[in-house]
């Protein structure tokens, strides 16, 4: 019988059996009858807890069995319940734990889908340069190429090695933010003081587009970090650079509440696509409207840096025409 195998089992019939021989003897000691009742009640005794034992461990050994079959993917859940108190305890707190390990092993297997997937993508953008790379080594190598071509070609080459940094630095502080790793100042920042930072890179292209950038921050004031939401906001100001057209106007205007500190930067260009609204803020993903260089990251970055400063970004179009960014920092946690 599998059941007396069971140790616990074994020593809870054993002891049943000596109390039944005590009270036995015992009866004896008054009178024979007595020695039979106390025998029979122990024997009595003994064959019902045998029973009830035997129907928990039953449950037990039930309850076993799913949670193997869980554990090997062939069920989802647990089924069935028991009356019993503590078995009954156990079947829910094991249950509880089911849920928990499978929404667990569910987000680990979108975790893992997605890193995937964005290893694709980092490998695509970076196999592209790298080929171009190659091709541009493998032309100056020829002893005779003329002056000019090789300089054409060492700015090139030089150009794709800038595009493989910056897309190395920024995967590596997005990174950095997925990772709590990052370290935000929370100081008290310009919002003037903040765009002057952000557009100093833009202004040489800005120039040559014949752009122009509109200011209007009337001394607003921000908590958070300058470097980091620095490189946020000028990530916005390059994309409503690249989309707006020669001679056109980029503006920028910030206002301040008891409750946030706003910041809109808008253009005049063509907007955005109602499809693509959803997906701008997603890494690697590029409109039908982005530069043949576009990598579809930067708005990524830009949001991760805001969200971990309690900042919140979003993008629309204007109703007369053009791209319009919201982005609001919050004075408490929302």
């Amino acid at each position: 019988m599998k059941l007396l195998r069971n140790p616990e089992v074994r020593r809870e019939l054993l002891l049943f059996a000596a109390l039944t021989l005590l009270f036995t003897g015992a009866g004896f000691l008054l009178s024979p009858r007595f020695a039979l009742a106390a025998l029979a009640f122990g024997m009595a005794f003994t064959l019902l807890a045998l029973y009830y034992i035997r129907r928990r461990y039953r449950a037990m050994a039930a309850l076993a069995e799913q949670i193997d079959r869980i554990l090997h993917g062939q069920e989802q859940a647990l089924t069935g319940h028991t009356e019993e108190g503590e078995l009954a305890i156990l079947s829910t707190e094991v249950q509880k734990m089911t849920v928990r390990l499978r929404e667990q092993s569910d987000r680990l297997a979108a975790e893992k889908q997605m890193l995937t997937e964005a290893i694709q993508d980092i490998f695509h953008q970076i196999r592209t340069p790298l080929t171009s790379m190659n091709l541009t080594v493998s032309l100056l190598r020829e002893e005779e190429l003329p002056f000019q071509r090789r300089a054409q070609l060492t700015r090139e080459l030089q150009r794709q090695l800038d595009r493989v940094q910056w897309l190395v630095e920024t995967l590596l502080k997005l990174s950095k933010i997925d990772a709590g790793t990052a370290v935000f100042r929370t100081d008290s920042v310009s919002v003037e003081e903040l765009l002057e930072k952000a557009v100093a890179p833009l202004r040489i292209p800005m120039e040559l587009r014949e752009q122009s950038l509109v200011m209007q921050t009337s001394g607003a004031r921000f908590t958070g970090d300058l470097a980091w939401t620095t490189e946020a906001v000028s990530n916005l100001l390059k994309n409503c650079m690249e989309h707006t057209p020669v001679g056109g106007t980029v503006t920028a205007a910030a206002r301040e509440t008891a409750l946030f500190t706003e910041l809109v930067i808008a253009d005049n260009g063509p907007g955005f696509d109602s499809a693509e609204l959803p997906h701008l803020f997603e890494r690697f993903y590029k409109g039908q409207s982005a530069a043949a260089d576009s990598i579809g990251i930067g708005l990524a970055l830009a949001r991760s840096i805001l969200a971990a400063q309690n900042g919140t970004i979003t993008a629309a179009t204007a109703p007369t025409g053009g791209a319009v960014f919201t982005v609001r920092f919050y004075k408490s946690v929302i």
